[in-house]
């Protein structure tokens, strides 16, 4: 019996590893669909959005660091993988995106749900090709396989649906496709000029990102050596924040101000494996050598006076031996001395002082002491995502996941679901903001119909809450940002999910002990305080001068219920505890 185009297909995706596809079945995709039916090798895990399939598939790629797979029909449902698609790629997570096409002989006539989607995801992709013949397949979808797993980001095959009902052609496979860690060494030249500078210097920093996953014992020793203390961007906290004493935080808007002080104050700042985007937080006089494995981010975001192309783990072993050793210590231990009081006044501020609404801070302390020494968080842009931060300590097991590049809203519950997919068995837990958990929230019935057992804290304050932070900082009166929510409990328990409502903070430690024991999936809904103010490390004039004009209009308007509000929740527990 000959095998079809879906078949070979489906074949090759299991000799690469592909364990689950997420995704939606539709008419152009049903030959594959009933390949994977007929294979019982991959297991199909239906999502109620396409979208939110993408951001699943990318999660699993980011715990795996293995290939993951979404797939979907054509049209619309190209169309709403896009932002999904777009978080992994930028995420630079290897996902292969299957994109069923209308008829091949209809394409141009303007036929029903006709989109281009080669147009569409060239912008989200390292690679997109269409398969118009049968002969294509073997060798398009093997150089999507090889792309996303070596480029690091998403590739896409687009098949008409006829087209995998074709006959397949014989062709001998290639050898199984899977990711694999390549070493890169800057040149020794690079390495002694950034070593000169380096032991020049009297006040060294070093600067973290998610280039430095899998080096966390190369970058300490490092430090160590340099007598230097160490930042971190907020996609290095879990590659780095843990075992280690030179740690001092993190910057950027996120970040808070020890980190900010220990960047400020160098002259000369080491940046390991990091794309750090906010140019305000990096020093205006410090000389600045950056390491990174990508050439083209070099000096893309401060000007550098050594630029390094090479992965840090073999970076940093390579540039150990050529420091001196003996250095002062000054830069270090006031940075370190910095930090241990700007974090116990940060755990201040998450105590219980048993005040309605909760503050957003004791939830996120508690969901920290009460996790997995291993669980896997996600956790939504905007508050979610400070709170997860500031609060959530790594242990070297543990893994933080986002839409921290591409900055989306409603990624964390999919994520979630993609991140437990992989191992059930592992706890997994999302941080979600309430307008995030709505946008998506058809695909709280995937949880139950997929049988994962995520648990999701949903931090309930009936508003846009990050925006409303944002229009303050630039003296604008809050405007439509707020969110008419429904009781997300009752909406979790309605598909099956065990649902928690807490507005009592007496209330909170047992409701999350009570979702985090339950065999399957739960849900919290916390009520918690909108006017809670997350001051970045560095105010500037302009956000000081926007506040300012924020308070006086908000009065003006005939709002100061917000300002006392406001006044409420963050100063008088400043000053008085």
């Amino acid at each position: 019996m000959s095998t079809n185009v879906a078949e070979l297909f489906v074949q090759t995706l299991k000799n690469a590893g592909v364990q689950r596809i997420w995704g939606i079945p539709g008419d152009s995709l049903n030959a594959f669909t009933e390949a994977m039916r007929r294979d019982g090798g991959i297991r199909w895990m239906h999502m109620r959005h396409e979208e939110a399939a993408a951001f699943a598939a990318g999660a699993e790629a980011e715990v795996t660091g293995e290939l993951a797979v979404a797939a979907g029909s054509c049209g619309p449902g190209n169309l709403h993988f896009i932002n999904g698609l777009f978080d992994a790629n930028r995420t630079r997570v290897p996902v292969l995106a299957i994109a069923s096409h209308i008829p091949l002989a209809e394409i141009g006539s303007g036929y029903f749900q006709e989109t281009h989607p080669q147009d569409l995801f060239q912008e989200c992709s390292v690679y997109c090709e269409l398969i118009s013949d049968a002969s294509q397949l073997p060798w398009v979808l093997e150089n999507a396989l090889r792309a996303a797993v070596s480029e690091r980001g998403v590739a896409v095959v687009v098949v008409p649906g006829d087209v995998f009902f074709q006959e397949a052609p014989d062709r001998r496979p290639s050898s199984p496709i899977r990711a694999a860690v390549s070493r890169v060494m800057p040149a020794a030249a690079e390495l002694q000029a950034a070593a000169d500078i380096l032991n020049t210097a009297k006040k060294v920093t070093i600067l973290a990102g998610a280039g430095v996953a899998g080096a966390h014992d190369e970058v300490v020793a490092l430090a160590e050596r340099l007598q230097a203390p160490i930042v971190h961007a907020l996609r290095g906290k879990p590659h780095i924040e843990y075992d280690n004493p030179f740690d001092v935080g993190m910057t950027g808007l996120l970040g808070f101000a020890s980190g900010y002080r220990a960047m400020d104050k160098c002259d000369a700042l080491l940046m390991l494996g990091t794309d750090f985007p906010y140019r305000q937080f990096y020093p205006e006089k410090a000389q600045i050598i950056q390491i990174d494995l990508r050439g083209s981010q070099l000096g893309r975001r401060t000007p550098v006076d050594v630029g390094l192309v090479g992965d840090v783990k073999s970076a940093a072993s390579a540039l150990l031996p050529l420091i001196e050793e003996g250095r002062a210590s000054k830069h270090l231990t006031d940075s370190v001395k910095h930090y241990r009081k700007t974090r116990r006044e940060l755990d201040e501020l998450a105590a219980n002082d048993g005040k309605r609404p909760i503050h957003p801070q004791y939830v996120a302390r508690l969901v920290d002491e009460l996790a997995a020494k291993d669980a896997v968080f996600t956790a939504d842009v905007g508050t979610p995502t400070i709170w997860a931060a500031r609060y959530l300590r790594m242990t070297g097991e543990r893994m933080l996941l986002g839409s921290f590049v591409h900055g989306s809203m409603a990624s964390a519950m999919p994520q979630a679901l993609g991140a437990a997919g992989v191992d059930p068995a592992r706890q997994v837990v999302a941080l979600a903001g309430d307008g995030g958990l709505a946008m998506l929230m058809g695909d709280l019935i995937s949880i139950t119909q997929n049988d994962l057992p995520v648990k999701i804290v949903v931090f309930n304050n009936s508003s846009l809450n990050f925006v409303e932070l944002e229009m303050k900082a630039a003296g604008i009166v809050n405007f439509a940002t707020d969110l008419h929510n429904p009781n997300f409990a009752d909406v979790a328990t309605s598909v099956g999910i065990t649902g928690i409502r807490v507005e009592d903070p007496a209330d909170l430690e047992d409701a999350l002990q009570r979702a985090f024991a339950v065999p399957g999936a739960a849900l919290v809904d916390v009520v918690v305080a909108r006017e809670e103010l997350s001051i970045p490390p560095a105010i500037t004039a302009a956000q000081a001068k926007g506040f300012t004009l924020w308070a006086l209009r908000t009065v003006m308007s005939g709002r100061g219920d917000e300002l006392l509000d406001l006044a409420d929740v963050n100063i008088v527990r400043r000053i008085f505890g």
